[in-house]
C-alpha cells in the first residue's frame, strides 16, 4: 500500500496497514535534522520520516510588483505590511513574518473598504505550473496549502488587513465594515482557489485551509457571530473544493469544540490541529463524538511534551493517540502545530519511531 491509498483508506473511514503520518516544523528544525541525519534536502527527510502527504503551495506570482523597504519589510499581496524578526538559540535560527501595518485600520465606512486599491485579484496568479507541481509527488496524498501566511482563511487575513484588536472590536461594534471586509476576502479565495483546482487537472487529493477560531480555554468568538461572518464563506470554500472532487482540511489552533457541529454542516472533512492542551479538545472524546462524521489530523502536543519532556514522554503520548484515533481509521497523525526549532531532536527522532511503532494495525 503506497503513502496515496493509505491516505484515502483513512479518509473513508477505514483501517490502512497504518495510520498516515504527516510532517509539520519550521524550517529551523527542518534543517536541524537533516544536518543531523546527513541529508541534503527535505524530500530525503520525508521519505526517512515515512511521511504520508506531501504539500503543494499553488500558483507563481505575476502580478504588481509589493513593495520592499530598506529597514527589511516587505509587502503582501493584500497590501500587508511585514517586518522579519529573528529568534536564535543554541544550533538555530528562525526568522518570522510579523505584522507591522494592518492598511484598513484607520477606515471608518463600508465605501472605504470597497475603495481601498490593494485588493488582490486572482489575475496576478500563473496557474499553468500547479498540475506538473502536483504529479512530482506520485505515490503521495497532495495537499494543496498555500503559503503560512496566506492560506485561504476569513478571520487571520481580516486580522491582517484591519489589525487584530480592531477587528475583534468590529465584530460587535462595526457589523457592516466587518461583512464588506469579509465580501472581498471570501470572493478572491473563491475564485482563486477554482483556478488552482482547474488547473490541477485531478491531482489534488485534499485542500487545506487555516484559520485560527480558538484560544487555549474557548472561542474567539461566540458561535452567534461565527455563524453569522464566517460560517457562509467557510462553506463556500468547503463547496468549491468539493466540485473538483477534492476533500478539505481546516486548520485551527485552540479550542473550537462547539464549532464542530457547524464544521461538519458545512461538509468539513478532516479537522486539522486537535491542540490538546486546549479545552475540550482531547482525541478520544472528538473521536467518540464526532468520528463518523469527521476525519482528524494532528493531536501530538507542541507546547510540552516535544519541546520538554523525555523521549518515554513522546512515545506514551504517541501510544495514548494511536488507542484514541485508530479504530475505523479517520486519522492522520502528525503534530498540534509546527515543531518549534528548539525541540530536542531526540524527541523528534523518538515521535516518527513511534509513529512507526504504534500505528500498525
Amino acid at each position: 500500500m503506497n503513502s496515496k491509498t493509505r491516505v484515502i483508506t483513512a479518509l473513508e473511514h477505514k483501517e490502512a496497514d497504518r495510520v498516515p503520518c504527516d510532517y509539520w516544523a519550521v524550517a529551523a528544525l527542518t534543517e536541524r535534522l537533516k544536518t543531523r541525519l546527513g541529508f541534503t534536502d527535505t524530500e530525503q527527510l520525508l521519505k526517512y520520516f515515512q511521511v504520508d502527504l506531501r504539500v503543494v503551495a499553488g500558483a507563481q506570482y505575476i502580478g504588481p510588483e509589493l513593495k520592499t523597504y530598506p529597514d527589511g519589510r516587505t509587502e503582501d499581496v493584500w497590501g500587508v505590511v511585514r517586518k522579519p524578526v529573528t529568534v536564535s538559540g543554541p544550533g538555530f535560527q528562525q526568522t518570522y513574518l510579523e505584522l507591522a501595518e494592518s492598511p484598513l485600520a484607520a477606515m471608518q465606512t463600508v465605501r472605504e473598504i470597497e475603495r481601498y486599491q490593494h485588493w488582490p485579484s486572482p489575475d496576478w496568479w500563473n496557474y499553468a505550473g500547479i498540475a506538473a507541481d502536483c504529479r512530482r509527488h506520485s505515490g503521495y496524498a497532495v495537499v494543496n496549502a498555500g503559503d503560512r501566511l496566506d492560506r485561504t482563511a476569513q478571520l487571520k487575513t481580516a486580522m491582517y488587513l484591519r489589525g487584530v484588536e480592531q477587528i475583534m472590536l468590529d465584530l460587535a461594534e462595526r457589523p457592516a465594515l466587518v461583512e464588506a471586509i469579509i465580501r472581498k476576502i471570501v470572493a478572491y479565495f473563491v475564485e482563486y482557489n477554482r483556478r488552482v483546482f482547474q488547473a490541477a487537472e485531478g491531482n489534488i487529493d485534499i485542500f487545506m485551509m487555516g484559520d485560527d477560531f480558538g484560544t487555549q480555554q474557548g472561542l474567539l468568538c461566540s458561535v452567534a457571530m461565527w455563524r453569522k461572518f464566517f460560517k457562509p464563506g467557510f462553506k463556500q470554500f468547503v463547496e468549491v473544493a468539493h466540485r473538483y472532487g477534492i476533500r478539505v482540511m481546516h486548520h485551527t489552533c485552540g479550542s473550537v469544540r462547539k464549532l464542530i457541529p457547524d464544521f461538519i454542516e458545512c461538509g468539513l472533512d478532516i479537522l486539522q490541529s486537535l491542540q490538546p492542551r486546549a479545552a475540550g479538545m482531547n482525541l478520544s472524546e472528538l473521536k467518540r463524538e464526532f468520528g463518523k462524521d469527521l476525519c482528524f489530523h494532528g493531536s501530538i502536543d507542541i507546547q510540552r511534551t516535544l519541546p520538554y519532556g523525555t523521549t518515554e514522554d513522546v512515545r506514551n503520548e504517541v501510544k495514548d493517540r494511536m488507542e484514541a484515533g485508530k479504530p475505523q481509521g479517520g486519522f492522520i497523525i502528525g503534530t498540534a502545530h509546527n515543531i518549534q526549532a528548539d525541540t530536542p531532536l531526540e524527541n523528534v527522532l523518538a515521535l516518527f519511531d513511534a509513529y512507526g511503532e504504534y500505528g500498525q494495525y
